[in-house]
């Protein structure tokens, strides 16, 4: 049987038979559906690599049609403090629900770094939920072909530091808005959010004040 290694992330388990189980996968290469067979026996090998919220290192040999077969499997990183604090293992799900959906039409390796990155901040209890939260609803509106646009307005004119928005959920931007809540430091914040990863956000300070504004914009643009 012809097999290859890859890092993996548990997108979905589902029992199947007496003791097997069926696995979507994500890897560095997209996608992977798997058969992990007698797994749900007791002395299973398998069954301590693949946990969900964890980096997993897998073997997967060939099967019937697009169904690989696990061979070996083996936990590398388990981020057990995910589960320890309910609001960040319900955001985990809800994430996890997002890019399995989403990867099933656009099967893209970004998938992968956006949800290994995902873990590893939610796992940190020092980088604030909401900066995690807001960094992945801009990664994902990305990856699904609508980047909020922080260049320019719903108008086509480039943004001025001295005017206010809101954001436009018809028009899937920031509009011209007089008292808008939206201002140039909330942009600049979202500019930042889109561009640098979870680790170097997490030691900007003094965000607390535009933090919950610019989660309530990314997460409007991400379920367009």
């Amino acid at each position: 049987m012809k097999t290859s290694r890859t890092r993996a992330i548990v997108l979905r388990r589902t029992n199947y038979g007496e003791a097997d189980r069926i696995l979507w996968l994500l890897t560095p290469d997209g996608r992977r559906n798997v058969m992990a067979r007698g797994v749900r026996r007791e002395k299973s090998k398998l069954a301590g690599g693949i946990e969900l919220f964890s980096i997993c290192d897998v073997v997967i040999g060939d099967g019937k049609g697009e169904l690989g077969v696990l061979t070996s499997s083996r936990l590398v990183q388990f981020y057990r403090h995910i589960i320890e604090d309910y609001d960040r293992l319900q955001f985990g799900y809800e994430a996890i629900r997002l890019v399995s959906k989403a990867s099933e039409t656009i099967d893209e390796p970004e998938w992968y770094d956006l949800l290994a990155e995902l873990l590893m901040a939610l796992d940190s209890t020092t980088i604030a939920l909401e900066l995690t939260q807001t960094w992945f609803y801009l990664r994902y509106a990305t990856l699904l072909g609508h980047q909020l646009n922080l260049s320019i307005d719903v108008n086509g004119d480039r943004l001025d530091a001295e005017q206010t928005y809101r954001y436009d959920a018809s028009e899937q931007g920031l509009l011209p808005w007089p008292n808008g809540s939206l201002t140039a430091e909330h942009i600049k914040l979202l500019r930042l959010v889109a561009s640098r990863p979870l680790k170097i956000l997490a030691q900007i300070g003094g965000l607390e004040a535009i933090l919950s504004d610019c989660f309530q914009v990314a997460r409007e643009h991400a379920a367009v």
